[in-house]
């Protein structure tokens, strides 16, 4: 998979993708991400890429020279399936979404800035916008690398375990259960004792339970979807 990243601050995403899984992603080459600086296709010397909005009030706006340029520039290297502006007013994102996502070869991730990008932009290039919750940040840097961090574990190989993230919380709608690791007994703190009992399909059973448990008291909104 390749992901490219369009942002006015490159310097933002050069840790989340230099440690970790995604250090391990990119090391096996199952995974590449290139950060583009916006300002490569900026209008002038100056490096612009923002300018007042029509209609007055306050804040500046991505033109639109820049991002369709850079774009089309991008595009040109190799198609992408996806081309996802990260905005507050997107589809909220989810474990489902990521599954998604994840399947696909080549994406583009807009990151915003200031009071967002032009909009002819979002209607003629942008094939889907994406919101990691119902807040605002300074930009779209920090959601990009939530987005790349949620998919790029879900690429095969990439994790030491591949079905480790199939028991995640929200797959299947469900959160995960509670987990517990040595020593068994910790200040009189003793795990269930299920968990010792060598019994796979118990194990199973009530990590099910459990994990059913939880939604209903933390997530209800989740078992009815």
């Amino acid at each position: 998979m390749k992901i490219d990243i369009l942002t006015v601050l490159p310097e933002l995403l050069e840790s989340p993708f230099a440690h970790s899984i995604l250090k391990r992603a990119t090391e096996k080459k199952l995974l590449a991400v290139n950060i583009h600086n916006l300002r490569k296709w900026a209008v002038n010397e100056y490096g612009q890429v923002d300018d007042y909005q029509y209609g007055g009030g306050a804040g500046m706006v991505m033109m639109c020279e820049p991002l369709a340029h850079a774009i089309e520039a991008l595009s040109t290297e190799h198609p992408f399936d996806e081309v996802i502006f990260m905005t507050p007013d997107g589809e909220k994102f989810t474990q489902k979404t990521a599954n998604q996502l994840s399947l696909r070869k080549n994406i583009l991730i807009i990151c915003g800035h200031y009071k967002g990008i032009d909009q002819r932009i979002r209607d003629n290039f942008v094939t889907k916008e994406i919101s990691i919750g119902d807040y605002v940040l300074s930009g779209g840097e920090l959601p990009a690398a939530v987005l790349v961090d949620a998919i790029g574990r879900l690429i095969p190989g990439v994790l030491n375990d591949e079905t480790s993230a199939l028991f995640d919380s929200f797959q299947d709608n469900l959160l995960a259960p509670p987990v517990y690791t040595r020593p068994a007994d910790f200040r009189g703190w003793k795990i269930p004792d299920v968990l010792l009992s060598g019994d796979p399909k118990k194990v199973d059973e009530w990590r099910y339970e459990q994990s059913l448990h939880r939604t209903t008291d933390r997530r209800p909104d989740l078992l009815s979807d």
